[in-house]
């Protein structure tokens, strides 16, 4: 799996340590274990599914984390994005809406001992407002535009990584805040999530 990331362009070295420490096979249900590091998106349950580990460290290496950061991440589904983030920063604040996952999730990241991982259940699309701000912000579901809210919760020199398109393509922008509070986009890969649903995301009948 790792070889196959750095064949597609993962430079990082730290992320590449974390993909390579982290076990995928703990995240996705028994019958898939066979499939688990294969470069694809599989279901975990609820209608959701865990990111191919191309995208898992591709958006991660847009982040840029350093060891020092506070991070926020939104849809936890099975919890390894957040495993990988807490092995590349200082703290993790995950937010999950389906509460299933959120317990599947918290139970793996508490097999790993990875006690820096702050998991709750709510409406991710609101961001996490009284831990703000975060010096990055990771969206794990297509979004129909870059809530407004989340821009407001990214520190200055922080960066905000979220799929941006319709319900069926998207594209991740990367969001960069600078000192002085301005903020750039810049749009990179084509990728396929699953919905953001919540206030700031689409609805359930879109």
């Amino acid at each position: 799996m790792v070889a196959e990331l750095v064949k597609r362009g993962i430079t990082d070295q730290r992320v590449i340590g974390a993909m390579s420490e982290i076990p995928r096979h703990i995240f996705v249900e028994e019958a898939m274990a066979s499939q688990a590091y294969s470069d694809s998106s599989l279901p975990i349950g609820e209608k959701q599914t865990i990111s191919q580990p191309y995208i898992v460290a591709r958006m991660t290496q847009m982040l840029g984390l350093t060891g020092r950061e506070k991070v926020l991440e939104l849809g936890t589904g099975s919890g390894y994005q957040a495993a990988v983030l807490a092995t590349l920063a200082d703290r993790v604040y995950t937010v999950e809406r389906i509460r299933p996952l959120a317990l599947k999730a918290r139970r793996a990241l508490d097999s790993l001992g990875l006690l820096n991982v702050n998991l709750r259940i709510g409406d991710g699309t609101d961001g996490w407002p009284e831990e703000a701000p975060f010096d990055a912000i990771l969206v794990t579901a297509g979004a129909p535009y870059v809530p407004e809210c989340l821009i407001d919760q990214l520190a200055p020199g922080g960066r905000l990584v979220i799929p941006v398109g319709d319900r069926l393509d998207q594209s991740l922008v990367l969001v960069s805040k600078g000192l002085d509070g301005s903020v750039e986009r810049r749009e990179s890969d084509g990728c396929r999530f699953v919905r953001l649903i919540g206030r700031n995301g689409w609805s359930e009948e879109q």
